[in-house]
């Protein structure tokens, strides 16, 4: 290549050379912004730009089904029974709540006030077939556990399905 070809003023339009990102250095230093902010909030199971989830509350759900029931086991730690709400509709079994916290330290030379706000709402899809009439709810160290137990008819249909070799 000649050096004539470098200098851009002896281009013709059909013949640019092919630029490198190399070339475009803050291409290169926003796509490294990015990632050490994707890495950064990461930790936090949020997106940089959803900052108002940063104090969001969501309870762990367990749920678990036998022949005679179904039974839902929720972690709401730091919440009494008077803080949550739970109402069956339209096949949904729908926890809610409010956590309210306050913080106070007082001292000599020092007073320091904390407080942290955030509410949540969990919705369950429920199966067929359960007494929501006979729905029992439990709350005992910030663990509520809820019991539908299946109708008669419901315990009734259960089949067992035999698996063949082959």
């Amino acid at each position: 290549m000649a050096i004539r070809d470098l200098l851009p003023s002896t281009w013709r339009r059909d013949f640019t050379p092919a630029r490198r990102e190399e070339d475009y250095p803050f291409h290169s230093l926003q796509r490294e912004m990015n990632r050490i902010f994707d890495d950064f909030f990461n930790g936090f199971n949020i997106s940089p730009l959803a900052t108002e989830r940063f104090g969001a509350f969501s309870p762990s759900v367990d749920i678990k089904e036998d022949e005679k029931e179904l039974t839902i086991r929720a972690e709401l730690p730091g919440l009494d029974e008077k803080d949550v709400e739970i109402t069956l509709s339209d096949g949904y079994l729908t926890i809610k709540g409010e956590k309210k916290e306050e913080k106070e330290d007082k001292g000599k030379h020092y007073y320091r006030m904390e407080r942290s706000y955030g509410a949540f709402n969990r919705a369950v899809s429920l199966p067929d077939g359960l007494d929501t009439d006979k729905a029992q709810a439990s709350f005992k160290n910030g663990v509520l556990n809820i019991s539908l137990p299946k109708t008669e008819q419901a315990k009734r249909n259960v089949k067992k399905i035999s698996i063949n070799e082959g």
